[in-house]
């Protein structure tokens, strides 16, 4: 038991009901997590980094005074992964604070498998310097240094952050208003990284540090299914020099962390980021259609991207433009080139599987399409979702000489699609809704939460889905962007990203009160309660003043398109 705890000496019992040993267990009133997983040794699993109390995310420094429902976590678990590379950010922080005094880390990339991280003030970063700072890592790893978590006022947390020259964190801690704020320490460093932090660093495992792009640091991550290995990670220059765009943007307008985004919205300047986003945005979108009509044997532009990264809308800006540069675009839907249902390939776990690439007719898509660009006729197919059959349509296209089909659907770059169809006469797209704006210089917010909270906001506005029912198919979600759609994104002529700055701040007010209505009993209550404290972080924006033609319109209505 925790001998600093006041309640220690009353000596009385508290019960924790223990998911992975199915069991409920008596334990001193005061006793904390990390003690808990020594008194179940040989109960427990091996490599237990963090837990959820009450489907709260909490470390093992979490001390429980009260019965609990607790379920330990390992690697392989997103919370545990969260918190082992926030750990491991510290140590990297620690380690350049150590060895290169005066310079400035900034993670703000991430990239497969790990963690672009920006060093500036350090000279040119190659293999040498990377080498030094991972060797000083593996020292603090290696001396099981502790994570001490310190609550404190919050104008004191200011003082001692500013006083280390951390002051994105400084920013965002005024903003909060908060009367005391939680932060840890790691020998003379301090820092915060909106998530528990492991006991130590003797916890952290495998990983791995390599100069990249003569600017920076790729930190890599352990895989979390085999924890021995490193996650793999291809070069991904594309969608590296989309992250560097957005955040030269960022840089221009003086936002890139929340805590600058908040003082922006209390000087009065909320109209002027969402006019010059939705500007920044337009110029890219009119860009790629000059590119595309500039280019005469194009007749086929390819449209793909996640869930709810915005294609539709994208593709129909992107058609407005195209006709403003003299081309005719001619949309074609790749849901109505759907199998048969008795058709679709099946999963794992024997139940149809539609973002499979052969529950798409890709025999029929490619004979049509190499028929239209050889300049005959054909009849378009029409999918009835309701009795799962592909019909005739009655719709019959021959395309024209300004004619460009434009088609979106999430397998629409993939190679094995478009394989019959010469590289000349078509333009990949690959639309994302990657959320570049940070905590703060050590605190990425996961490039997934626009797209998650878009989605659960447009669930529940034309599906009737609740904040609940599209947590829980999330991650079934991912995993199908894992397989088909993410491993084609370098196959793109161009990479936009559909997110807007100041987006979070408006979805604020509409996912909000769909979150806050995900009851505490169920496990989706982690990732409702984890989005919950990012937005209360922002300063909620009006959906007044967003165009209607805006892509963020898709996902909050009030569109002029139709959809």
């Amino acid at each position: 038991m925790n001998p600093n705890s006041p309640l220690s000496a009353m000596n009385t019992n508290i019960r924790l009901r223990i998911a992975n040993t199915g069991r409920t267990h008596e334990v001193p009133r005061g006793t904390n997590l990390e003690e808990v997983v020594a008194l179940l040794e040989g109960e427990l699993p091996d490599g237990i980094l963090c837990a959820t109390v009450n489907h709260k995310v909490e470390g093992l420094h979490y001390i429980a005074f009260g019965d609990k429902d607790i379920e330990f976590l390992r690697l392989d678990s997103r919370a545990g992964m969260r918190v082992y590379t926030h750990s491991l950010f510290f140590v990297l922080c620690h380690a350049v604070e150590n060895l290169l005094p005066g310079a400035a880390l900034r993670i703000d990339t991430p990239l497969a498998g790990g963690y672009f991280c920006r060093l500036e003030g350090a000279g040119r970063v190659d293999e040498a310097l990377a080498g030094r700072i991972a060797g000083e890592m593996r020292r603090i790893v290696e001396a099981d240094m502790p994570f001490h978590r310190l609550t404190r006022p919050t104008q004191e947390a200011i003082a001692a952050f500013r006083a280390k020259g951390l002051e994105s964190k400084a920013r965002l801690m005024e903003s909060t208003g908060t009367i005391s704020t939680t932060y840890y320490t790691l020998g003379e460093s301090i820092n915060y990284f909106y998530s528990p932090l492991l006991v130590s660093t003797g916890r952290i495992g495998l990983f791995g540090l390599e100069a990249y792009n003569d600017e920076g640091l790729l930190l890599r991550l352990p895989d979390g299914a085999q924890p021995d290995r490193l996650q793999a990670s291809p070069a991904q220059p594309k969608l590296f020099a989309t992250f560097s765009e957005q955040h030269k943007w960022q840089r221009l307008l003086g936002i890139s962390t929340l805590g600058a985004f908040n003082e922006a919205c209390d000087r009065g300047h909320a109209a002027d980021l969402i006019t010059v986003s939705e500007a920044l945005q337009e110029k890219k979108i009119a860009q790629i259609a000059e590119n595309i009509a500039s280019r005469p044997a194009l007749r086929l532009v390819l449209i793909a991207g996640p869930s709810s990264s915005g294609k539709t809308t994208f593709s129909k800006r992107l058609s407005v433009q195209l006709i403003a540069c003299g081309r005719r675009p001619v949309p074609i839907s790749l849901d109505d080139y759907f199998v048969d249902r008795e058709k679709t390939p099946l999963d794992a776990a024997g139940q149809y599987d539609f973002e499979h690439l052969h529950a798409m007719d890709i025999a029929l898509f490619t004979h049509q399409m190499q028929t239209l660009l050889d300049g005959g006729e054909v009849e378009l197919p029409r999918f009835d979702f309701q009795r799962g059959k592909s019909l005739k349509s009655g719709r019959s296209l021959r395309l024209g000489p300004r004619d460009i089909l434009i088609l979106e659907g999430i397998h629409a770059l993939n190679p094995e699609l478009t394989a019959g169809i010469a590289d000349e006469a078509k333009y990949k797209i690959f639309a994302s809704a990657l959320t570049t704006m940070l905590y703060d210089d050590h605190n990425y917010i996961p490039t997934t939460d626009n797209r998650l909270l878009r989605r659960i906001v447009r669930d529940y506005k034309y599906r009737g889905y609740s904040a609940l029912d599209t947590l829980r198919r999330w991650p079934s979600v991912r995993q199908g962007e894992g397989r088909w759609i993410f491993p084609c994104q370098e196959e793109a002529d161009a990479m936009v990203n559909t997110a807007l700055l100041y987006e979070l701040a408006c979805l604020r007010r509409e996912a909000l009160p769909l979150l806050e209505a995900v009851p505490e009993c169920q496990p989706e209550y982690t990732e409702a309660h984890r989005l919950r404290r990012l937005l209360g972080l922002l300063r909620p924006l009006s959906t007044e003043a967003v165009p209607p033609n805006s892509l963020l319109r898709e996902f909050l209505g009030g569109s002029t398109f139709k959809y």
